[in-house]
């Protein structure tokens, strides 16, 4: 049977999470509360049919898979935090935290950190160059 995403037809964070089954709703919310407590300036949004935040640009993103919740925090990210990712399945811009272990919430807050400084920082950048 394919992974596929558990959740992929709500239209905001809440109900994203509302929909899911209740045996992954805590460790998502608490994803939600880590993401949010890290970059408390953030926006919610659903793109691409999951979860997302939005900082001066994409941020990050996250699904509830069958056995793992799928992170998405662009290339650079998990480029900046390779050796602590090493331990995790990962793709080009993504990395799974498997259900059956506790999320690695510190690394998380970690790397939202790191990305809305990288936004920030190339949203400065921009404006400067558009003077």
């Amino acid at each position: 049977m394919p992974n596929r995403k558990l959740n992929s037809g709500a239209e905001d964070v809440a109900a994203y999470i509302a929909n899911c089954p209740l045996s992954v709703q805590e460790v998502l919310e608490k994803l939600r509360t880590t993401i949010l407590n890290a970059a408390p300036e953030a926006e919610e949004t659903i793109s691409y049919k999951m979860p997302a935040f939005r900082y001066y640009g994409m941020l990050v993103y996250f699904a509830a898979y069958k056995n793992h919740i799928g992170f998405y925090a662009t290339p650079t990210g998990h480029k900046e935090f390779e050796k602590e990712l090493a331990p995790y399945k990962q793709g080009k811009g993504s990395v799974q935290f498997p259900l059956n272990q506790p999320l690695p919430f510190a690394l998380i807050t970690k790397i939202v950190k790191f990305r809305a400084q990288e936004n920030l920082a190339n949203f400065q950048l921009k404006k400067k160059t558009k003077l």
